[in-house]
């Protein structure tokens, strides 16, 4: 009942249309126009104008033909850069870019398969559970959609996010997230002339990161460091210096402890520089902010959602496993909010990079595993 040609065609469409984060506003207009055609009931929220942005999220619901708790199906309309003037290639077994752009499958994908398991619902008028779809702006911007989405607003407890690579899993786990900000202040000095005057905040920083565990620290957790900016000129002894980066794991106890070894780290380094200047002591100091991004998603095998996906892929005989991802998605937000949110396959590959491409066999099981899902349930 897919048509996968149709599905095909939209997609080529949806990723001609920048979208870039807090730009999404003519492909907003175009989906709520869609949207509205399948007899939808659709809003647009106030999240825009709260990120600087040119549209809010997108909210739809459809009735169904039966009772039942309504489902959610989402994705996001923002993509990364290099995205605007997308042109994308069609080949017998995948679409991908051009190689000078990112494709946008990474989530027009999900947007088309939404767009065409709506489309079939209404035509063959199949009986379904009411569907409530969102739209969200800003994902790729560190999931600022979801967070100024109100929850509270949305009937569904139950759906999915179609926001990642293999159609043959869905993504039940995913880590919670802190964003980490440390900014190191040292003492100014003439480099040349009198650089025993100085504290130099760029030389602490780096004795801090020496010391400091990153990258894959165990199988449950991660840590990055992957912004510094500080210094004036290359002749003054740098007075302050700011590294942002990030931890996370899918054990709470965990994250905390890397979060606070990178704080640590920072603070140790800042007590082993002081100087003596005109009989007063001047001591380098860490400024620390350690803030929750998003939280963990966590579901198991007897989740609502994880039951019908495994029901559909069974039906259709196809084989989809739950896995745990190092990533985060708006998922995250929706169970962090209580929702049990899971995140299938579409079938891209190599997202945000110039090769990425979508695999048009796993794109068009994926459409038809939700179809069915709601069929089904």
């Amino acid at each position: 009942m897919i048509r996968a040609e149709r599905m095909s065609a939209a997609f080529l469409e949806l990723v001609r249309i920048d979208s870039l984060s807090r730009e999404e506003g003519k492909i907003a207009e175009r989906l709520v126009r869609e949207l509205k055609a399948l007899g939808s009931e659709v809003y647009v929220d106030d999240a825009g104008s709260k990120v600087g942005g040119e549209t809010g999220n997108i909210i739809a619901r459809f009735p169904g033909g039966r009772t039942g708790e309504p489902v959610l199906l989402s994705a996001h309309m923002d993509t990364v850069v290099p995205g605007r003037g997308i042109k994308p290639i069609r080949e017998p077994d995948r679409i991908r870019t051009d190689g000078t752009t990112i494709l946008g499958a990474d989530d027009k994908s999900g947007i088309a398969i939404i767009l065409e398991v709506l489309t079939v619902l209404n035509e063959r008028e199949i009986p379904h559970p009411p569907v409530e779809v969102v739209f969200t702006i800003c994902e790729e911007a560190g999931l600022i959609g979801a967070k100024h989405l109100d929850i509270r607003s949305l009937r569904s407890r139950h759906g999915l996010v179609l926001d990642s690579c293999p159609a043959d899993s869905l993504f039940t786990r995913g880590p919670a997230a802190d964003k980490l900000e440390f900014t190191v202040h040292g003492h100014a000095a003439h480099a040349g002339v009198c650089p025993e005057e100085g504290l130099n905040a760029i030389r602490i920083a780096a004795e801090a990161i020496a010391r400091m565990r990153l990258g894959r620290i165990d199988a449950e957790t991660t840590a990055n460091l992957g912004l510094i900016e500080g210094g004036s000129a290359v002749n003054i002894v740098p007075d302050r210096v700011v590294i942002r980066g990030e931890a996370r794991s899918h054990d709470e106890a965990k994250l905390a402890a890397q979060s606070s070894h990178m704080a640590e780290c920072f603070e140790t380094a800042a007590r082993a520089h002081r100087l003596m200047k005109d009989g007063r002591e001047i001591q380098a100091r860490v400024e620390g902010k350690i803030e929750r991004d998003y939280p963990r998603m966590t579901l198991g095998d007897d989740a609502p959602v994880v039951q019908w996906i495994k029901a559909a892929a069974a039906t259709l005989g196809v084989s989809i496993a739950c896995r745990k991802t190092g990533g985060g998605c708006d998922a995250n937000v929706f169970n962090g909010h209580g929702l049990n949110v899971a995140n299938l396959g579409t079938g891209m590959r190599e997202i945000h990079t110039v090769k990425e491409h979508l695999l048009l066999r796993e794109f068009e099981q994926t459409a038809r595993v939700v179809l069915e899902m709601l069929r089904a349930v």
